[in-house]
């Protein structure tokens, strides 16, 4: 028994689930996503909740009940509320600015850094160290700001880099004589 998978989503006001086959459509205040789930769950809408059911007994519809419910969860709160990561930039020199649709990195490279920013995801840097992603896609939004991450990691003896806001960096000592 999946205890993630029997638990209802409750839908917030202004949000609206519809389900075709195997389709579950959620539009919301900041706007609409869909969510195509496997042939081992059947989802049915009552008013304002949402519930999902295995088909069978199987592992795989097990594992499946479980899945689809957090993905359907993971619709319902985009649309309402919209997902976000805040990264920060650590080091002498290194800053990040917006121009336009482009991501302006200074990293201690030869060059800038020009990250184009995909659309559904909008990037702001209220200041000069900070990146705010977000987006009502969680994979989308994450996947971003792992891209943004990955052109300079923190490094764990000064922490110079693109960390997560919540990121610890595990420092090691230098060099002893």
């Amino acid at each position: 028994m999946s205890r993630i998978g029997k638990r209802p989503i409750d839908l917030p006001s202004g949000v609206d689930a519809s389900v075709s086959g195997q389709k579950v459509s959620v539009k919301g205040p900041k706007g609409t996503r869909e969510f195509t789930a496997t042939d081992d769950v059947s989802i049915n809408v009552d008013g304002n909740v949402v519930n999902i059911e295995p088909r069978g007994k199987s592992k795989r519809a097990r594992q499946q009940w479980g899945m689809s419910r957090t993905m359907v969860a993971n619709l319902v709160t985009g649309v309402t509320d919209g997902f976000k990561k805040e990264l920060e930039i650590n080091g002498v020199g290194y800053r990040a600015q917006m121009q336009g649709n482009t991501l302006k990195l200074s990293l201690g490279l030869s060059h800038e850094v020009n990250f184009e920013v995909p659309q559904g995801v909008t990037v702001t840097c209220p200041k000069q160290t900070e990146i705010v992603v977000e987006g009502i896609d969680q994979q989308l939004v994450g996947q971003v700001a792992a891209n943004i991450r990955e052109w300079r990691k923190p490094e764990p003896y000064k922490g110079k880099g693109i960390k997560y806001k919540d990121e610890y960096i595990f420092r090691k000592e230098g060099k002893k004589k």
